[in-house]
């Protein structure tokens, strides 16, 4: 009857469905093997605590992401502004009134629950779906820089230079995501040109006068230098390479890692080491394919999606999610310098799990649209 329930009331592309809910079951065994450590530190050895927690954040996201798939896709353009309008004072709050961790101020406290909330989840959600309303509205006019391009700009610029002080790395991989969805949506290239002129000169004021610029300076330095200048600086690194070196092609087993007791945060930032050490290579290539084949699915919504909000939405919603998925691996396999982004849907956290099912249940919503639709004409010529 459960099942039988599940199929009749979950719409969209059934791929995506099936993609949710392996990468959340992959993240149940990862989490919980890898908060051990966590558990004895600071709740007295109690490791169903984090898991208990995580599980909580599991059922809210995928609650979140059921009825952001039953709204109709058309009311997230009238959404969008709002998030926008909300998101510019929250991330300024942040920067000024946040917590900070590493000198950097990426969280508020919301009173009562005391449950931390990242801003930068919220504005990333939001410039996506205000990019994909504004597109979709000025094609007509797509190509004027008056009327179409320079609207647009303004609140993609002013969004990334608010995130890019205290978490450089998400504000560069939504750039990227901005760009691309402004390529799609017929911006002009010499327009795209200009803004990727204007985001990297931003970027590299933050990182050149920024108050993270010595964390970014030592990073960069110790990811290109051939040699270990600084074990500390490395740590990181080197202890994600010898999970991923020991773990093989078939890993140690589930909750047999041994690096998740040096390894710092490998239940978030460094949780694919853990399960390349725990499941090897098949377990790591399972979780790529798992990325690969919703940003396919993703793609084949935005080819048969009849109108331009819906295409541009699913669009940059599932090149978000990717573009961050990779980065993250990027990190733990040492192909790129350490970010500190999570693992969408499979690391441990708190906000961004409920912002990252939001973003799915949006694209399995404009999924649904079109299935109707498909239904609808299929009726017609029966």
């Amino acid at each position: 009857m459960a099942f039988n329930w599940i199929f009749k009331n979950t719409k969209g592309d059934r791929y995506i469905w099936l993609v949710v809910i392996f990468l959340s079951l992959f993240s149940l065994l990862a989490v919980y093997s890898s908060t051990g450590t966590l558990a004895y530190k600071k709740q007295h050895g109690n490791t169903e605590y984090y898991i208990y927690k995580h599980i909580t954040l599991m059922i809210a996201g995928l609650f979140l992401m059921y009825w952001a798939h039953k709204l109709d896709y058309r009311y997230y353009s009238k959404i969008a502004q709002i998030l926008l309008f909300i998101s510019f004072p929250l991330l300024a709050y942040t920067i000024l009134m946040g917590e900070k961790i590493n000198q950097a101020a990426r969280w508020i406290t919301i009173p009562i629950i005391d449950q931390s909330f990242q801003t930068s989840d919220l504005a990333k959600l939001a410039i996506i779906m205000y990019l994909a309303r504004e597109l979709s509205r000025r094609q007509e006019n797509i190509k004027d820089l008056k009327k179409s391009f320079l609207p647009i700009i303004g609140a993609v610029v002013l969004t990334i230079a608010l995130i890019a002080p205290a978490n450089f790395s998400t504000a560069l991989m939504l750039f990227v995501t901005c760009c691309l969805i402004m390529l799609i949506g017929r911006i002009s290239v010499k327009h795209i040109l200009t803004t990727g002129a204007a985001g990297i000169m931003i970027l590299a004021l933050v990182v050149v006068f920024g108050s993270r610029r010595e964390t970014y300076f030592s990073r960069i330095k110790t990811f290109t230098s051939n040699e270990t200048v600084d074990k500390d600086k490395s740590f990181q690194s080197d202890q994600s390479k010898i999970a991923i070196a020991t773990g093989g092609l078939f890993g140690k087993g589930p909750g047999n890692s041994s690096q998740k007791n040096y390894l710092p945060h490998p239940y978030s930032d460094f949780i694919f080491s853990i399960i390349i050490e725990e499941y090897g290579m098949i377990g790591a290539l399972m979780i790529i394919i798992a990325y690969l084949v919703f940003l396919y699915r993703s793609i084949k919504i935005v080819t048969k999606a009849p109108k331009a909000f819906g295409a541009l939405l699913a669009c940059g919603l599932s090149f978000s999610l990717v573009i961050q998925a990779f980065a993250n691996m990027a990190v733990a396999v040492n192909l790129m310098p350490v970010t500190g982004v999570p693992l969408p849907l499979v690391s441990m956290g708190g906000t961004s799990i409920l912002f990252t099912s939001v973003a799915f249940g949006i694209i399995l919503s404009v999924s649904r649209d079109i299935e109707e639709m498909e239904k609808g004409a299929e009726l017609e010529t029966a």
